[in-house]
């Protein structure tokens, strides 16, 4: 049997790594610079985005949002060195509701099952964003239900400062040489220019101020949730 180009990819790559966010462009705000340095490293990465963010243009016809939102993400995923990138097509602000009438639950866990990720990043519970919020019930809920054991990470992007979970185990990641990448990424995001002007400075002064504290020039830093933490979600039924 041939082997096929998937194939090839599995056995060159260091491990899969997952990325659910929830809206286009959360992935490349949270994630970006991490993202870019592991692909770099030869990981290869899954993008999974729950919305397609439609209702950040109530006044154009979804279609054209649609359209415009996938091909700004994909841009984005392609200059960061993403694998995949892929959509749900979940209503914003009804992903609970929604999970198991699109069968988005299930696609998950099969999704989970089939990478074997050796990381998972998803939003953390801190940040204010119901959806964000949303997310990470469902992601932590759905890795405890796959019976897959790997590390999961939570990222932040609405809270500047995350308190709670201050205790919890650290990854820091040195994205010196990734975060300009990051940069370039967050540039085809056109349609985003208000929300961009708000958290582009945000997301930019944290990565310097976590770069200060590990001495670094920038660096991303997420937390780890612990397994017995996972098990307790039960937002998925």
């Amino acid at each position: 049997m041939a082997e096929t180009t998937k194939d090839k990819q599995n056995k060159e790559s260091k491990g899969n790594i997952l990325v659910f966010c929830a809206h286009p462009d959360d992935e490349v705000l949270g994630v970006g610079s991490t993202i870019a340095k592991y692909a770099k490293e030869g990981y290869h990465i899954t993008t999974v985005i729950f919305s397609y963010g439609e209702s950040s243009h109530p006044w154009l016809q979804r279609k054209i949002t649609v359209q415009t939102r996938v091909k700004e993400s994909n841009s984005a995923s392609s200059i960061l060195g993403c694998a995949e990138t892929l959509f749900l097509g979940l209503k914003e602000g009804q992903f609970l509701k929604q999970l198991n009438q699109r069968k988005a639950a299930y696609r998950i866990k099969e999704l989970i099952k089939e990478k074997k990720p050796v990381k998972i990043f998803v939003h953390s519970i801190d940040d204010p964003h119901p959806d964000h919020k949303a997310m990470n019930k469902v992601i932590l809920h759905l890795v405890a239900k796959s019976g897959i054991r790997t590390e999961v990470y939570t990222f932040d992007i609405w809270n500047p400062l995350n308190i709670r979970n201050r205790n919890l185990p650290l990854l820091v990641v040195d994205v010196s040489e990734t975060y300009r990448v990051k940069a370039r990424a967050l540039q085809k995001f056109k349609s985003q220019k208000i929300a961009m002007f708000i958290l582009i400075p945000l997301v930019y002064t944290k990565a310097l101020i976590n770069g200060f504290t590990h001495n670094l020039r920038f660096a991303d830093v997420f937390y780890r949730v612990e397994p017995k933490i996972m098990e307790n979600f039960n937002a998925v039924r």
